[in-house]
């Protein structure tokens, strides 16, 4: 048994309110926007804040929904503490990012971090869950690959006595199987991607689009979409010609995009789901003779650093930024768990959005 499982005995037999990325603290779906929290300053200053929240120590305050924040994190609670993290792959540079502050920031609060990666197989993340409910961990943490499918898992994690916390994506199991929800507010990503655009294009009478969707079935993807359409869905000069899932690789965006051009000569706006599929559009668009940023303008979220310097240089027009730096966060949520304490069941990521001159400006101190 772990040194820290005795010390939540009493906290494990309480219901666990945990709830993930871009879920609803009362259903755990994702299909209803986050409360109050998100950041909707300008790029640089809100860019800076989502650094801070994942790299100071001290103070990691986090927007939650109601309001709430976590306490600090407790050195002590960490020392030693095993937590098992399954992570749901390595299919993008904000993932890569993601895994290394997760790592970094163990190994800052000495944790012993049983980690995984389930390089997009959700049967594979289930297999680790339940290997680390075996080993007996002293808590659980993971980012799903998709929203559906957990509650078996998450009931033999609470029947053990673990508590679990979401990050960056959401489940749609019963909020009590989980302690927290930590990450961004997908469906305010779309939205403020569809605002740049509808901006964008305010003097155009007709647009012709095309999206590039995340991974099926996966919190992001169908939380931008939604965000999109609350924005644009009426908009009838905004004409989507075909939307298809580029599963948030780079390739696939590429290969996707390639389809596209191939169908659709007169392609306006590239919507995609992330920087990375964005960069594979780009891609697909030199190849056929045109140019990204100008000929067919580029809309994005994520803003890693290859999308930030994509943006820097004109061929991506506008990306919307989800910190990765969720370490901090993760471990002050976990530290105060581990103590007996009630945490927020839904913590917001501090975000902003970046134009051309706003990449340019914050790509000299860009952690990711």
């Amino acid at each position: 048994m772990f040194k820290k499982k005795f010390a939540i005995v009493a906290a494990a037999a309480l219901a666990l309110t945990l709830a993930a990325c871009g879920s609803n603290s009362s259903s755990g779906s994702s299909s209803t926007p986050a409360a109050a929290g998100t950041s909707t300053a300008a790029a640089p200053t809100s860019a800076d804040a989502s650094t801070t929240a994942g790299g100071d120590s001290t103070a990691p305050s986090s927007p939650a929904e109601g309001g709430g924040e976590l306490p600090p994190v407790d050195p002590a609670q960490l020392d030693g503490a095993v937590i098992g993290f399954a992570q749901v792959g390595s299919e993008s540079g904000w993932r890569s990012a993601n895994t290394d502050d997760i790592k970094a920031t163990a190994e800052k609060y000495n944790v012993d971090l049983q980690f995984t990666s389930a390089e997009g197989d959700q049967a594979k993340q289930i297999a680790s869950i339940k290997t680390f409910i075996t080993q007996g961990v002293d808590l659980i943490a993971f980012s799903p690959v998709v929203e559906t499918g957990w509650d078996s898992v998450l009931e033999e994690a609470k029947t053990a006595g673990i508590p679990v916390i979401l990050t960056d994506r959401a489940v749609d199991s019963d909020p009590s199987l989980y302690k927290t929800f930590i990450g961004s507010d997908f469906i305010k990503e779309g939205e403020k991607a569809a605002t740049w655009a509808k901006d964008e294009f305010a003097d155009a009478s007709e647009v012709n689009m095309v999206v590039l969707e995340g991974t099926t079935g996966s919190a992001p993807a169908n939380d931008r979409k939604t965000g999109w359409e609350n924005v644009l869905g009426a908009d009838a000069k905004f004409k989507t010609l075909a939307s298809q899932t580029g599963d948030f690789t780079r390739d696939g965006g590429k290969k996707v995009m390639e389809g596209f051009l191939a169908k659709y000569p007169d392609i306006d706006l590239v919507y995609a789901h992330n920087d990375d599929m964005g960069l594979g559009a780009i891609e697909a668009i030199e190849a056929a003779g045109k140019v990204p940023g100008k000929d067919i303008k580029i809309v994005t979220v994520d803003a890693v650093k290859a999308g930030m310097e994509a943006l820097a240089a004109g061929k991506i027009n506008y990306i919307v930024e989800c910190s990765p730096l969720l370490g901090e966060q993760l471990f002050a949520a976990s530290s105060a768990v581990l103590a007996g304490q009630e945490i927020p069941a839904r913590i917001i990521t501090i975000e902003g959005e970046f134009d051309q001159e706003q990449a340019k400006a914050a790509l000299p101190d860009r952690k990711y």
